[in-house]
């Protein structure tokens, strides 16, 4: 989606405007689609704008945390906080937090000698040693492995407990298990409060940034715990499985490997067609109904038309049970985007609550909704009974928020807004095939909208500049070792990823009803088989990396 060449006069200021738009359509999901060009009429349209690739996670967040602060203090002072430690896996449920919380001097800028640069801040990081074998004999000897999630887009303990695969191998491996939030997320904001003031304070927030950031803390870790040589393997999921791989390639030294979940590395400049995120999570519906999908695409101009004027609108707020009149017929579209995307991301085979709470299989089901009512029923009715799965699955909300500014806002996703404006350009369209409206993308437009922002130009080509990403089987053949790359086809992210084995020792872990980073959920009594199975192949594959390093270092010694 370009964004738009004239903003109407009655539109509010861009930056006003742009972060609940964003925040309506927040996925880590291209709403490319969202204000796609749609015939012009006489009701004021939106403003649109570009497509930022706005994590899954800050959708979730914003929902599950909206009203609590996580705003912390100036204090430059690592410290550690007072915490539950529990046992046992991890869920988003727990009622006691299975980890301790503690807080450490990170410096802001590793890679430049301006006055600056030494000055430090806390950053936030999690420890679960509740079945850490410690070192023995006065030095580090047998000390167990670090388990390190590399910390996304958003709270670190968010993380933590929707991560309960870490927790459920830690006692087969004596892990101590490590969760280090990401610099400007959470309470790790170099600046405080006033960490989004201006490109001044945010300039700080880059990948690279992040991932010395990381090195710097692990190292320290180890060796205030008296373990200098114990194995080091790095887990994320989504932008943090990105993270993971990438540790992995910039810093060997520190990780012997990484398990890489849900993380599309190569979604960036031309390598991965731009409309493959749309057309995957149309594919999605289309492999369950085709009935479903066409009533899906059918939708868009249906809603154009009865939203092009004030009575039109006034109907469908009522028809979707709005809290509040809309003023735009594109809301009610993004909102009903957001549900059709998000679904198709977490369609786990079994019911989950890490966005909302859903049934397993969520597309199947929302599309058995649309299939059961009558050929020649409203389309909008059924659109909005199946995005009534998503939103209302419980059926506790007697309203839904489709436009409504009044709404807490989260500064994490500003932050993201930054990355996305600066080095993480995933170009996204949507082609005539899926079952969204068409829409482009345009590298001029997105730099255009970014310096209205920021003041800032985005570097596109950035990404694959430092970590690659081009022909990566013969690059990472050559140099590259210990990486896990684990993708769920239901996820529309898995496009983006790398799906062939690369090496004996970078591999492709691939399953064709997984969803994002379902692997990295903790275990449950009806995961099916194959769920099962790709697990154990992840121990079995770190369990290699593992017992590997230690006979090198039995060699060296």
């Amino acid at each position: 989606m370009a964004a738009p060449a004239a903003w109407s006069s009655s539109a509010p200021p861009l930056r006003a405007c742009f972060l609940p738009l964003l925040l309506l359509l927040a996925s880590f999901s291209a709403a490319p689609i969202l204000a796609a060009a749609r015939p012009s009429s006489s009701t004021p349209k939106k403003p649109a704008a570009f497509p930022a690739v706005t994590p899954l996670h800050l959708q979730a967040l914003q929902r599950q945390r909206a009203s609590s602060s996580i705003r912390g203090g100036g204090e430059l002072v690592a410290a550690a906080a007072d915490g539950s430690s529990g046992s046992g896996a991890a869920n988003g449920t727990a009622a006691k937090k299975p980890f301790t919380a503690h807080y450490f001097a990170q410096e802001l800028d590793h890679f430049t000698f301006t006055p600056n640069a030494s000055m430090v801040f806390r950053q936030k990081y999690l420890l679960n040693d509740t079945f850490w074998r410690r070192p023995s004999g006065g030095n580090d000897a047998g000390a167990g492995p670090l388990f390190v999630y590399t910390g996304n887009e958003g709270d670190i303990e968010w993380f933590a407990t929707n991560t309960g695969f870490m927790f459920d191998i830690a006692p087969k491996f004596g892990a101590l298990l490590v969760f280090i939030e990401h610099r400007y997320y959470g309470e790790s904001l170099p600046f405080g409060d006033d960490s989004y003031n201006s490109a001044e304070t945010e300039g700080y927030l880059t990948s690279t940034q992040a991932l010395a950031d990381f090195a710097i803390l692990i190292t320290s870790l180890k060796r205030n715990l008296s373990a200098e040589t114990a194995p080091v393997v790095v887990f994320g999921g989504s932008y943090g499985g990105m993270l993971a791989s990438w540790f992995r390639l910039k810093y060997p030294h520190v990780a012997i490997g990484a398990l890489a979940s849900s993380a599309p590395i190569l979604q960036f400049d031309y390598i991965t067609p731009w409309s493959s995120f749309s057309d995957a999570v149309s594919q999605d519906y289309k492999s369950e109904s085709l009935n479903c999908f066409s009533v899906i695409k059918a939708t868009w101009d249906v809603l154009d038309e009865r939203g092009s004027n004030v009575r039109g609108l006034l109907e469908l707020s009522k028809l979707f049970r709005a809290c509040k009149t809309v003023k735009y017929a594109d809301s009610i579209a993004g909102w009903l985007q957001t549900a059709f995307i998000y679904t198709a991301m977490v369609d786990y085979p079994t019911p989950a609550n890490f966005l909302m709470n859903l049934p397993a299989y969520p597309v199947k089901e929302m599309c058995k909704i649309i299939d059961g009512f009558p050929a020649n029923a409203d389309i909008l009715e059924k659109v909005f009974a199946a995005a009534s799965l998503y939103y209302n699955y419980t059926g506790d909300q007697t309203c839904n928020h489709i436009e409504d500014e009044d709404s807490p806002r989260s500064l994490d996703l500003s932050y993201w807004l930054w990355q996305a404006c600066t080095e993480m350009i995933m170009p996204m369209s949507s082609s005539n095939e899926s079952m969204f409206p068409p829409s482009t993308f345009s590298y001029e437009d997105r730099s255009s909208t970014c310096f209205q922002l920021f003041g800032v130009r985005p570097r596109p080509h950035w990404i694959t500049t430092e970590y690659g990403g081009y022909k990566i089987d013969k690059v990472l053949k050559r140099f590259g070792s210990n990486i896990i790359f684990s993708n769920g086809m239901r996820d529309p992210w898995s496009r983006g990823g790398v799906l062939k084995n690369i090496s004996s020792s970078i591999v492709a872990l691939v399953t064709e009803k997984g969803a994002h980073h379902l692997d990295h959920r903790s275990a449950t009594k009806d995961d099916p088989d194959w769920v099962i199975e790709q697990r154990r192949q992840e121990v079995e594959i770190i369990q290699g990396w593992i017992d590997q390093y230690h006979q090198d270092m039995a060699q060296v010694s």
